[in-house]
């Protein structure tokens, strides 16, 4: 059954909105997630229903409709993960080139979440719902490399915010087309969907702010050897801001040459470091993973 909540509003939480208001009467909640109960009509002051950016006031009576959790729909299944780190809060796992993260229309098995799901059981953060528990974020299915997975709501809430003030420590590594000149290049271009086809991201001007730093590893006869840092973090961004350089990823059957004499399983692109403030600790940790096979046996061909 959904759970009712009611508050009410004192003097010194006067003129707070009413989503901050709900957030800071309820921890264990993100923002977002309170929002979305309120675009459901779930939240009324004083039996009327109002918008997230209403100004509570004091001797206001909120209630807050909370949905039932849904019971996960998704199977686990016993799938070998390769865990980095792991803890009561938190779980660090290199994943596979070549594995969906999570499942879709169409595709509920063989992912990342249905080998989670079997290895965590039923210690999982709930926030993103049935198809997404403990997902914080994710990487596409030919990109190779480390992932956050939160064990529960505060661990979530915590690397979600990180994520969002752009705290969180993401360097990559690839392997892109042509010889890049520059030692260090920064590319600070918005990034959105592309108008002449919405299944591609594309630098367009109303876009999403993305900022990406990228750095020279090794120099190669016509490839290069990047890395990466992220400052923030929208689809594709990588890949669509190493196009803007002439540079497309080598692999990257959507933004590269279709020509690929690696035979690769899509774009060289490998998730090598993440660090972040603990949930529970509030120190900052870091971890590292070494390049897969599919990547060093590129570079050998390279030498």
């Amino acid at each position: 059954m959904d759970e009712i909540r009611e508050f009410l509003v004192i003097d010194e939480e006067e003129g707070d909105r009413l989503d901050v208001y709900l957030s800071s009467q309820l921890g264990d909640m993100s923002r977002s997630y309170i929002q979305k109960i309120i675009k459901e009509k779930k939240v009324k002051v004083n039996n009327k229903e109002q918008k997230g950016k209403y100004l509570v006031k004091e001797d206001d009576k909120v209630v807050i409709e909370i949905p039932a959790p849904k019971l996960l729909e998704v199977t686990p299944q016993d799938i070998p993960i390769d865990i980095v780190y792991e803890d009561s809060d938190l779980l660090i796992v290199n994943k596979q080139q070549d594995v969906v993260v999570h499942p879709a229309p169409g595709n509920y098995e063989n992912t990342l979440v249905n080998a989670i799901l079997y290895h965590c059981k039923d210690n999982l953060s709930s926030i993103n719902g049935i198809i997404r528990p403990g997902i914080v974020h994710r990487i596409d299915k030919d990109t190779s490399g480390l992932l956050m997975i939160a064990k529960n709501n505060n661990a979530h809430n915590s690397l979600a915010e990180q994520l969002k003030d752009h705290s969180i420590t993401r360097e990559y590594e690839f392997i892109c087309h042509g010889v890049v000149k520059e030692d260090k290049i920064t590319v600070d271009r918005p990034i959105g969907r592309n108008p002449k086809d919405r299944l591609k991201m594309a630098i367009v001007k109303d876009g999403r702010n993305a900022v990406t730093h990228f750095e020279v590893v090794k120099r190669y006869e016509n490839f290069t050897h990047m890395r990466a840092r992220l400052e923030t973090g929208r689809t594709h961004q990588i890949r669509v801001h190493a196009l803007s350089i002439n540079h497309p990823l080598l692999g990257d059957n959507v933004y590269g040459p279709k020509n690929n004499k690696f035979k690769t399983n899509g774009q060289t692109l490998h998730a090598k470091k993440l660090g972040f403030i603990h949930p529970s600790s509030k120190e900052y940790v870091e971890f590292d993973s070494q390049l897969p096979t599919y990547f060093q046996d590129i570079i050998n061909k390279l030498k």
